[in-house]
């Protein structure tokens, strides 16, 4: 018996060993998982990264800064256009499978851009299709022209513009495309917000970039502020969510819109709080930094 308890103990340790090297192993593929989804630009960022969040009712979506960019211009698009938020939903859907909302260089065959659009197919060629205003414009081009678009599934019609090869995919989406929509064409009010690194403001910049992306002329620009009267309250939404959107591209350090107030925290996520002094409801106030 002299020898047991020494065998019990190698045992011991061996089991313990095993058990170290799977956790270890388990460890490592839950890290190459991560970094799949995140290169394929569906993993959100950390708590600690800058982000941005879009919040409705039952869903909370978060989004990487580029990604808030890409998905500004193609919200925007669609306010520009006229179009309902389901547009948006639709193609926010679409990019979402296609390239995780990034505006890619390479593809299957001769895939590019957001929407991954085929040179080969019609679409333009490949130095259009990288340009995002472009593509975005091409994709609701195709997309009012699927019938019965505006009620029919979001899933099969996005399919019906794309012809994917997973014409199932885009049904994943679905909630995240809409929360962008809604937040983002302005009918959630406070509902968008990021965080990011404060820089130096841009108020020129970012006038060019909401007359191209929403279409809205502003009606003041005295030093680092942007004045804009919008025509509805849901274009006052739009207008002060996509500045925010593209906040750290030009340096948003607050907007306020009516009675409603967005001001920058760089290491958390500011919310939408009252004014200390109200606006009319469609008007809409932006500060960039100095």
């Amino acid at each position: 018996m002299a020898g047991t308890r020494p065998r019990r103990r190698n045992w011991a340790r061996r089991l313990i060993g095993v058990a170290v090297l799977l956790l270890a192993l388990a460890l490592v593929a839950a890290i190459g998982v991560w970094v799949v989804l995140r290169d394929r630009g569906l993993a959100p960022p950390t708590p600690m990264e800058p982000r941005c969040v879009a919040k409705v009712p039952d869903q909370t979506t978060v989004l990487s800064i580029d990604q808030a960019w890409w998905t500004s211009i193609i919200v925007g698009t669609s306010v520009r256009r006229g179009l309902p938020p389901r547009a948006a939903s639709i193609a926010m859907a679409t990019v979402y499978q296609e390239t995780g909302i990034r505006n890619l260089d390479y593809g299957d065959r001769d895939s590019v851009g957001l929407f991954q659009q085929r040179p080969s197919q019609g679409w333009g060629s490949v130095e259009k299709i990288m340009d995002p205003y472009y593509s975005t414009g091409k994709f609701y081009d195709a997309l009012v022209k699927v019938d019965g678009w505006q009620s029919g599934d979001i899933n099969d019609v996005a399919q019906e513009v794309q012809r994917s090869g997973f014409p199932e995919a885009y049904r994943d989406h679905e909630a995240d495309g809409r929360a962008l929509a809604s937040t983002l064409a302005g009918w959630t009010p406070s509902g968008f917000s990021c965080t990011y690194p404060l820089s130096d403001g841009d108020p020129g910049g970012a006038r060019k970039y909401l007359k191209k992306t929403l279409g809205v002329n502003a009606t003041s620009q005295q030093g680092p502020q942007l004045a804009y009267s919008a025509d509805s309250t849901e274009q006052a939404w739009a207008i002060a969510h996509t500045i925010v959107a593209a906040g750290s591209r030009y340096g948003t350090v607050s907007v306020q819109v009516g009675d409603r107030a967005w001001t920058l925290a760089e290491k958390s996520l500011a919310n939408w709080t009252a004014a200390d002094a109200p606006l009319a409801r469609t008007k809409v106030a932006i500060t960039f930094g100095q």
